[in-house]
């Protein structure tokens, strides 16, 4: 009798579609760039330090110079990031592109809380002259 009602309860809960639930992912935060600090450099000069502005930075932000992530970003005020560009980054005369990368994140809760996971989000694109 206990064998065929435990066989009953398992087969009605099999047939119920129970699964077990996923982790929701929800949007990351997406930073803003808004001004870059100095916005040119002469090319052949010196390593600087680039100074990004604008909105929305996590505190593990990173400054992407023409789509590579530099692991040297600092975050030394509310919406201010900086980072050290090497002589080489500037070696001839062009453009670069820089943006400013919030990483996802995979640990339970996110940065929103209730178990959910959030993506990596990439701000606009800014042009540094390189003269």
């Amino acid at each position: 009798m206990k064998t065929m009602l435990l066989l009953l309860l398992t087969v009605a809960g099999l047939g119920c579609g129970y699964k077990r639930p996923s982790q929701m992912t929800q949007s990351g935060i997406v930073p803003a760039v808004a001004a870059l600090t100095p916005a040119s450099q002469l090319h052949g000069g010196s390593d600087f330090t680039l100074t990004v502005m604008g909105t929305n930075f996590n505190a593990n932000a990173v400054v992407n110079w023409n789509a590579a992530a530099q692991t040297g970003t600092t975050h030394p005020a509310a919406n201010t990031l900086s980072v050290m560009i090497p002589a080489g980054d500037i070696s001839t005369a062009g453009t670069a592109q820089v943006s400013v990368t919030n990483p996802g994140s995979t640990t339970p809760g996110g940065p929103y809380g209730g178990g959910s996971t959030t993506p990596s989000e990439t701000s606009n694109t800014m042009a540094f002259t390189i003269n």
